[in-house]
């Protein structure tokens, strides 16, 4: 694939990494068509130097095919997801996304639409791989841990058909693929409240709550010793951008392999803020696997490159932008 000017459709770009992958394409130059289920006042991030912005509903034939109409490349990165407390509660909801992509990948094959980039998620891995805490180099997933299958109920499971269904359509339609696995992206303008947010910045939110109140004490959901990894939005959208330029139509991760625990989290947001907090841990709420990473063994030999935006540096930065967003009280 050469470099040129692209006439692009962006499926959920009113969400959150969708909302700085349409800046960066209308940065390079390229033609892009935003389209997100939520009304566009609600949309996390606007550029109005975008083409056109629609509100409509992504799983609905009808408008993937007609969207998709003259477009070069689709980004799907439409669907129904959240934090924990969301996926473990929604299964039915977070299913229904195959819908999207499904009529997706339709309308890019019937369009001529030779491109198209699907977004997956670290869901996808089998649960008993992921039920003890280990070292941070036993955590990471590989690819090929994807099978046999026994993802995250619901959210994992929609995720994984996609990715068959997508690698179907590459070979029987001769569609150019990429199918990102993302694990856990955070950055400014994410959700953070609400019941949809992510740790990171959850955390940031009870810890700034906290201060600004003068509380002495934050909930924990488990026991704080679970790890993830969590990568930076700048990260994922250079990931994004680089995977083009390669000739990978398989599945591939994308995302950090700085894994932490969620109290070391805790520390790190605390030390951001000047406190230290009590922790009390709701051992009844919704906390997932016990331990995940990434393995970044193939990004690094596909592309050169893996994330690396130290957690640190990208939790000072979500933190600064919850805290005015609670202090401006948006």
């Amino acid at each position: 694939m050469v470099d040129k000017k692209m006439n692009i459709l962006v499926g959920g770009a009113g969400g959150f990494i969708a909302g700085y992958l349409v800046k960066s394409l209308v940065r390079q130059g390229h033609s892009v068509i935003a389209a997100d289920i939520k009304p566009k006042d609600q949309w996390y991030q606007v550029d109005e130097n975008a083409n056109n912005h629609y509100d409509c509903d992504l799983g609905l034939r009808e408008n993937c095919y007609e969207l998709s109409a003259g477009a070069d490349r689709v980004y799907n990165l439409a669907c129904n997801m959240g934090g924990m407390g969301f996926i473990q509660n929604n299964h039915a909801l977070c299913m229904e996304s195959v819908l999207i992509q499904t009529h997706m990948l339709q309308a890019a094959r019937d369009r001529g639409v030779s491109e198209i980039l699907y977004s997956s998620s670290a869901c996808i891995y089998p649960q008993e791989i992921q039920n003890e805490i280990k070292d941070s180099a036993a955590q990471g997933l590989k690819e090929a841990d994807a099978y046999p299958a026994n993802p995250e109920d619901g959210y994992g499971w929609e995720k994984l058909f996609s990715e068959i269904i997508t690698d179907y359509f590459r070979q029987d339609f001769n569609l150019d693929v990429r199918v990102c696995r993302y694990h856990n992206v955070y950055g400014p303008h994410g959700t953070w409240d609400g019941g949809r947010e992510k740790a990171p910045a959850a955390i940031c939110r009870k810890v700034i709550m906290a201060k600004l109140n003068g509380e002495k004490e934050i909930e924990i959901w488990g026991d704080g010793e679970q790890t993830r990894s969590f990568m930076y939005v700048d990260d994922c959208i250079t990931g994004m951008d680089l995977l083009w330029k390669s000739n990978f139509s398989k599945p591939i991760n994308l995302g950090s392999d700085e894994m932490v625990s969620i109290n070391q989290l805790v520390d790190m947001v605390e030390d951001i803020a000047g406190i230290t907090l009590k922790r009390k841990y709701l051992l009844d709420k919704p906390q997932g696997v016990r331990g995940r990473n990434s393995d970044n063994t193939l990004i690094k030999e596909v592309l050169g490159w893996a994330p690396s935006i130290k957690l640190r540096d990208g939790l000072e930065k979500t933190y600064e932008w919850i805290y005015n967003q609670i202090k401006n009280g948006q």
